[in-house]
C-alpha cells in the first residue's frame, strides 16, 4: 500500500496521492502577474512573491491547517502597467470567467472547499473582492485572499506601492539572483501630495498608472534604495505569521458557508 504522499503541491501528486486531500484542507493558490517592475526587478516579480510567499506558508502551516498548493496563476490584472513592454493582462471579463472556470474544476476534481489565494499583485484586489461572493454563491467555496504586504504591515511615513522598499526587499529575501543591485534607482515618488491623492484616498477611486510622471520614476512608486535581505525576511515573517490567524478564521468560516445555488 502507497503511503502518505511526501508533497503539498498538487501538480507534484500523481492522481492516487490526491486522495489524501479532504474536504476541510485549504487549497493554495499563488496569484501573480507579469508586469514592469523598473529596471531593477523583472517582469515576474509578483509571481516569485506569491509562489514564495505560498512555500512560506506550507512550510510553517501546512500539517496545522492541511494545505496543499494549486498550480500558480501568473498572469492578473496589469493596465496601470500597460505602456511597458513585457508587461502582459487579461481584461477583467477574462479574468473573472478564468477564476470562475478554475472554482468549476476544483469542485469537480477534489474535495477541498477551502480556497486561500495569496494575491502578489496589488492590481488584482478590487475583482478578487467582488469575486468571492460568487466563488461562495455559486460553487460552495470558503475562500479568503492573502494580500501579503497588507498582512505584513505598512510604514504609514513611507511611499512604498510598486517596485520599492518593500517589494525589492522581499526579492532580494526570495529570489535575490533575479535583483539588479547595479540598477537601482534613489528618489521617491515625484509628487508624493499626488500619491495620497490618486492612490491612498480612500473617499476618491482613480485609474492611476505607473508612466504617470507626478507618481513614478521609471515605473516605480517609492524608493528602492533601502531594501535589503534582511529587511525582506522580516517582512516574510511577518506574512507568515499573520496568514495563520486569516487561515484560522477561513476554518471557522466554513461552518457559515452558504449552500450554493
Amino acid at each position: 500500500m502507497a503511503g502518505a504522499p511526501t508533497s503539498r503541491v498538487l501538480g507534484e501528486l500523481t492522481f492516487h496521492d490526491a486522495r489524501a486531500i479532504k474536504e476541510s484542507s485549504i487549497l493554495c493558490l499563488p496569484l501573480g502577474a507579469i508586469e514592469q517592475h523598473g529596471a531593477h526587478l523583472p517582469l515576474n516579480t509578483d509571481v516569485i512573491v506569491a509562489e514564495g510567499l505560498t512555500d512560506r506558508l506550507l512550510e510553517r502551516w501546512g500539517e496545522a491547517f492541511d494545505l496543499w498548493q494549486l498550480p500558480t496563476l501568473s498572469i492578473g490584472l496589469s493596465r496601470e502597467h500597460d505602456w511597458a513592454a513585457g508587461t502582459l493582462s487579461l481584461s477583467i471579463h477574462g479574468f473573472a470567467a478564468y477564476l470562475r472556470d478554475l472554482a468549476a474544476a476544483i469542485v469537480r476534481a477534489l474535495p477541498a472547499r477551502n480556497l486561500a489565494i495569496v494575491n502578489g499583485h496589488g492590481g488584482n484586489r478590487g475583482i478578487l473582492e467582488n469575486l468571492l461572493h460568487e466563488l461562495a454563491g455559486d460553487f460552495g467555496l470558503n475562500t479568503v485572499v492573502l494580500h501579503p504586504f497588507d498582512l505584513a504591515g505598512a510604514d504609514p511615513a513611507l511611499v512604498d506601492v510598486h517596485g520599492a522598499r518593500g517589494e525589492t526587499s522581499v526579492m532580494l529575501a526570495l529570489a535575490p539572483q533575479a535583483v539588479r543591485l547595479d540598477r537601482i534607482a534613489r528618489g521617491g515618488p515625484p509628487d508624493p501630495t499626488a500619491v495620497q491623492a490618486l492612490i491612498f484616498e480612500r473617499g476618491t477611486s482613480f485609474p492611476w498608472r505607473t508612466d504617470d510622471a507626478r507618481l513614478a520614476r521609471d515605473g516605480i512608486v517609492g524608493d528602492a534604495s533601502a531594501a535589503t535581505a534582511a529587511l525582506g525576511e522580516a517582512l516574510i515573517e511577518r506574512m507568515v505569521a499573520a496568514a495563520g490567524a486569516a487561515l484560522e478564521r477561513l476554518s471557522e468560516n466554513r461552518k457559515f458557508m452558504p449552500v450554493p445555488r
